[in-house]
């Protein structure tokens, strides 16, 4: 029977049901037509099935499970064969838990470094986001499980992340947020996407046509359903009409309800919803064919984890070659994280980590260790003791290796960062053991950047980033030398927060997040202006050298000798950028535009070719709205870093002559923070994009934070408790999802994540309570309730007796 059979034989009932959550994680299914119900997990760094029955926010304790590397740690290796391994070991555990869709990648650009989920997040660039998706999407598609690429777009910044308006130009919109997902749609073929909370110059992600339909299927040629993000789904029907198919989490007989109501009242053409469905069982029908479950093979999966780690550990600083340690070198171990890993995210992508290496117990088999002090508390204040008791361990060794990094209360889902600096009690640290004769190695943990001008009282510096629960092992045989650091920034670290542009405005307080850096994020910025930064895009060190020499350019790409000057083997990724001539669009001084890594042992050279591809000269023209190829020559430049690029050469690109931009000069220059607010304006069209704010009162897209200012006492009391509940939790070093969930989601969130029992109508009720009328308000909360429970009856009968389960 194939998919239009089906669909055919489908009630208006079943049809509203396939496309709506069954419970938090798992869809309806059709035992009679054979049907499927798909389970669903969080994914980026492990798998994260709950155990037992799953909560409304999905985060209840879960299944053992391996945990990789973060997204942000996994693209240091500017490896997609490591993000292929990661994911088919991660497709492997979902099989074998039954778990047909896993909710990864992560995928977002980095476009501020305090944007709380960053650390899921592969990099600033998309082409590299793009690759590294679309290994991880292959890896994980390979074993008959679905990948779902997220946050389906422009999705950056955690307050406020399902009442707010990513108000951003069409260049930018297209030639970064978008080009990212566009990269892993046509490279791995997901067969699955998540859409973001966020609006799109006015317009919500999941109800977006020019988004979901007229870009993603249409031009891109995806051929996978659509699931919003949990409680993302802000009007189900016009989500449907856009492009978009499940509604997540289940919300009882509710979403169905409200699907079939809008067909009977002609709102949705029974078409549409025919076409959506197709669409979706054409996903499922496939996912349930391929699924066969058995044991995970933890063994394997931790060596996996452990190759991750390693080939993403970054050597940022290694003076008088402190590295690789001797055998015998005397080792103290100082630090909290060394004993009590930083090693993932916080949020709905924590795993429960079958075996979590600490270095302590691991050094201790291959180091000659001659002990271990904790330094500092990873959640207070500078502690004079443990800083004296560290430096007297740091006397009697010949290099202290001190593990420094944030808490798991710096980096979360649901909050943004609000410093880019290393807490001062572990600086201190580090500034007391500078005073000493003993070498010093600081190993960093943390997946997104810090600060850094503590580094010049360190010897050496290794990025290990959030390696995951094998990351331990990994840093022991880099540190010994076993393996040769190859790792390179797949985000610029800034010397301060205050070079970022426009980092006073982030993350935006309004409705209206305004991307007003354009196309100038990361080293797009910094490189242009000629910003000093602490460590460049693309930056990383290793034990050996290498040397570019006779560069050539054709039609196929950019071809050099690459060649290993050192005395050990190791791996260096090349790096092709590319400056365009055009002057009537404006561009960064110079682009990513591909990059390979290569292995060479003492001595040995290899022709290398960067190949040019359909991004490499391509600019999206504003006034046409579409792409284009700018006419003339391109400088193409080949090095080691976005900073260190020793060979250059231009090659001539026939195309066209865009429409000039002359009316946006500081972006023309690059000097973007010079631009006045008329010029912003401009640029971001924010007559048209931005949204209009009601000023009085609350409404059903104002968070539940922002009933602070309610006119019901009640609703302030409800607020202010929960602002003081994540301040105590913050203050320990410690963080809650709910709570933050709770705290940033918008009224009509209630109706999306309470299973059903409760509709727009009772929201519609609760936003005119808190707004002073509370009798009003209740009465249409307690009508309402009765109305929605004798309908979701009737409903839920009906789709019983029909097989729907």
């Amino acid at each position: 029977m194939n998919i239009k059979q089906i669909v055919s034989q489908l009630t208006l009932e079943q049809k509203a049901a396939l496309l709506s959550g069954a419970t938090t994680f798992d869809t309806f299914g059709i035992r009679k037509l054979g049907i499927p119900s798909l389970a669903m997990s969080d994914g980026p760094s492990g798998l994260r099935k709950q155990e037992g029955a799953a909560d409304n926010l999905g985060l209840n304790g879960s299944i053992p499970a391996t945990c990789f590397p973060s997204g942000s740690t996994l693209a240091n290796s500017w490896d997609p064969a490591v993000s292929t391994a990661v994911g088919q070991a991660l497709g492997e555990e979902s099989q074998a838990n039954e778990v047909q869709v896993i909710l990864g990648p992560a995928m977002n650009i980095q476009k501020n470094p305090l944007s709380g989920r960053n650390f899921e997040y592969y990099s600033e660039d998309p082409l590299l986001a793009g690759r590294m998706a679309a290994g991880y999407i292959r890896g994980v598609q390979a074993t008959g499980t679905v990948a779902t690429p997220k946050h389906f777009a422009v999705n950056n910044q955690e307050l406020r992340r399902m009442a707010s308006n990513s108000v951003v130009d069409q260049r930018a919109l297209h030639e970064l947020y978008l080009t990212a997902f566009e990269i892993a749609v046509k490279e791995g073929h997901p067969k699955a996407l998540m859409s973001s909370y966020n609006m799109i110059n006015g317009t919500y992600a999941n109800e977006n046509r020019a988004l979901l339909q007229e870009t993603l299927r249409d031009s891109w040629g995806f051929d996978g359903f659509v699931v919003s993000d949990w409680g993302g789904d802000n009007d189900h029907v016009a989500g449907v009409k856009a492009g978009s198919h499940m509604a997540m989490p289940g919300s009882g007989m509710v979403a169905p309800q409200e699907l079939i109501d809008a067909v009977k009242a002609g709102k949705l053409d029974e078409s549409v919803l025919n076409q959506r469905v197709g669409e979706f069982l054409a996903v499922a029908m496939a996912a349930k064919e391929k699924s066969t479950p058995e044991k995970p093979n933890f063994a394997a999966h931790h060596e996996t984890a452990r190759k991750a780690a390693a080939a993403s550990m970054v050597l940022l600083k290694n003076d008088q070659a402190i590295l690789p340690l001797g055998a015998k070198t005397r080792v103290a171990i100082i630090g909290d994280f060394a004993q009590k890993p930083r090693y993932q995210g916080a949020g709905s992508s924590a795993v429960n980590a079958v075996h979590v290496e600490n270095f302590v117990d691991t050094a201790a088999k291959v180091l000659n260790v001659v002990g271990y002090e904790k330094g500092f508390d990873r959640n207070g204040k500078a502690d004079e003791h443990l800083i004296q008791e560290a430096k007297a361990l740091a006397t009697e060794s010949d290099v202290a290796v001190v593990f420094i990094g944030l808490n798991e209360a710096q980096e979360s889902e649901g909050k943004d960062r609000d410093s880019m600096a290393l807490p001062d009690n572990q600086v201190a640290l580090l500034e007391a053991l500078a005073n000493l004769k003993t070498s010093v190695v600081a190993v960093l943990s943390a997946g997104a950047p810090v600060t850094t001008a503590w580094a010049k009282d360190v010897d050496g510096l290794i990025y290990q980033g959030l390696t995951g629960e094998a990351g331990a092992s990994a840093l022991c045989d880099v540190l010994l030398g076993k393996l040769n650091p190859s790792g390179k920034l797949a985000e610029t670290l800034p010397i301060s927060y205050q070079d970022v542009p426009f980092g006073q405005d982030f993350p935006c307080q309004d409705a209206n997040a305004l991307y007003r850096e354009s196309l100038y994020v990361g080293y797009r910025y910094y490189d242009t202006v000629s910003k000093p930064v602490a460590f460049p895009f693309g930056f990383g060190l290793s034990y050996t050298q290498f040397e570019y020499s006779a560069m050539s350019i054709d039609d196929a790409g950019a071809h050099f000798t690459l060649r290993n000057i050192g005395a050990k083997t190791g791996a260096e990724v090349a790096q092709l950028y590319v400056k365009s001539p055009d002057q009537n669009l404006y561009h960064p001084v110079h682009e990513l535009k591909g990059f390979t890594k290569v292995t060479l042992a003492p001595g040995e050279q290899q022709l290398v070719t960067i190949p040019f591809d359909a991004y490499t000269f391509r600019a999206w023209d504003p006034h046409k709205e579409q792409w284009c190829q700018p006419a003339g020559e391109y400088q193409c430049f080949v090095g080691g870093s976005s900073r260190k690029l020793p060979l250059q050469g231009g090659f001539k690109v026939s195309g066209t002559v865009p429409d000039p931009q002359t009316d946006l000069p500081h972006y023309m220059s690059g000097q973007v923070t010079e631009a006045s607010e008329a010029e912003v304006s401009r640029l971001l069209n924010l007559d048209e994009n931005a949204v209009k704010t009601a000023t009085d009162g609350l409404t059903i897209n104002s968070t539940i934070g922002e009933m602070s200012h309610a006119k019901n006492v009640i609703a302030r009391l409800v607020a202010r408790t929960l602002r003081r509940k994540l301040d105590r939790l913050a203050a320990k070093g410690e963080s809650s999802l709910n709570v933050l969930f709770i705290y940033n989601m918008p009224f009509r969130g209630i109706a999306k994540m309470t299973n059903g029992a409760i509709d727009q109508r009772m929201v519609d009720g609760l936003v005119v309570a808190v707004n002073g009328h509370a009798f009003r308000g209740l009465h249409r909360v307690i009508s309402g309730y009765f109305a929605n429970r004798r309908r979701s009856k009737a409903l839920a009968r009906k789709l019983g007796e029909q097989d729907c389960e």
